[in-house]
């Protein structure tokens, strides 16, 4: 993959020369297979900066970032600031990782419910749900409680989901659903389709809100008032529109051995600088949901954004080996 004789930016450069020769990268990420064509991106750039870029390890977060602080573990690029940050700094924060830029912005989160039963009774508010009458709507398992598709264990966003239930008393009458996401999703999608009500936790850049779309099919639920765990404590997460979901609006960031990038200069730029816009990931992750979900096929979409936006690309790249000459 590496530039032979490349002449990006003032610069050239023959492959054997490049910044990133005979050093190993060893990425790792989430297993939500949703964010592998994130991840791809950044290995690609890598690899033209001459880097030795390993296929990547499926992990949970909290490993994620103590292995990356341990040094076991060269990045991840899908670290949510600041749903993260208590991995961040239990793992040993500014100290031991790098963390620069914005790779992805506006990553939004919260509780949303079937248009159809959000109209009909006039639900616009998650603390509506403390009516057992109305949580009784989205029950699902016959024990008259809501059922919420909710998050996964490990992944930050179930910390503030549990801590949720209790601040806004809503335990008495919502069950919190944990497990394998796509099948609670999947689920979720049936139910709707076969007209009954439904209520699930979800996320953006993600193939759902490509199904089920906000403001046609389902509707976004505001929270009462602001309420987050652990170093999210204090966190206003209004709006600037004035609604108020219950999370704070995240960016997505690479985050990577802080030692690894001081000796790696041409990567730590790549890092800083590489931008990918939250409708693209949206995008190939509905591929994704039609069926486009091999390995081949998210490479297949890495190539063709990669063409699509060559120049962005390139100047990444001749940015990064700038950064490595000085």
């Amino acid at each position: 993959m590496a530039y032979t004789g490349s002449t990006l930016g003032s610069h050239a450069y023959a492959a054997d020369a490049l910044p990133g020769k005979g050093i190993t990268v060893k990425p790792v990420k989430n297993p939500v297979p949703e964010e592998n064509f994130q991840h791809l991106l950044v290995m690609r750039a890598l690899e033209q900066l001459g880097y030795t870029v390993q296929p990547y390890k499926d992990v949970d977060y909290p490993t994620a970032y103590m292995s990356i602080a341990a040094g076991d573990a060269t990045f991840i690029a899908s670290h949510w600031n600041p749903l993260h940050a208590d991995f961040y700094k239990n793992a040993g924060g500014d100290a031991k990782f790098y963390r620069q830029g914005e790779y992805i912005s506006n990553a939004a989160q919260g509780y949303l419910i079937d248009k159809k039963t959000a109209d009909h009774y006039n639900i616009t508010n998650i603390a509506q749900l403390q009516d057992p009458k109305l949580a009784a709507l989205f029950d699902t398992d016959g024990d008259g409680k809501a059922d919420l598709a909710g998050c996964t264990p490990g992944w930050g966003c179930e910390a503030v989901v549990e801590h949720h239930l209790d601040a806004y008393i809503l335990r008495p009458t919502i069950t919190h659903q944990q497990g394998n996401y796509a099948a609670l999703i999947a689920d979720t999608l049936a139910r709707f389709k076969a007209g009954k009500p439904v209520l699930y936790y979800t996320w953006t850049p993600y193939w759902v809100s490509n199904e089920l779309i906000p403001g046609k099919d389902v509707v976004w639920l505001e929270v009462p008032f602001s309420a987050m765990p652990g170093e999210q404590k204090g966190l206003d997460t209004t709006l600037p529109n004035g609604k108020n979901y219950g999370f704070v609006v995240n960016k997505q960031q690479i985050v990577a051995n802080k030692a690894w990038t001081d000796a790696n200069p041409a990567a730590a730029k790549l890092f800083e600088i590489m931008r990918l816009p939250l409708a693209d990931i949206n995008a190939q992750n509905h591929l994704m949901s039609q069926g486009e979900n091999k390995d081949a096929d998210v490479q297949r979409h890495v190539d063709g954004w990669i063409k699509a936006h060559q120049a962005t690309f390139d100047g990444w790249i001749a940015q990064a080996l700038a950064a490595a000459a000085k």
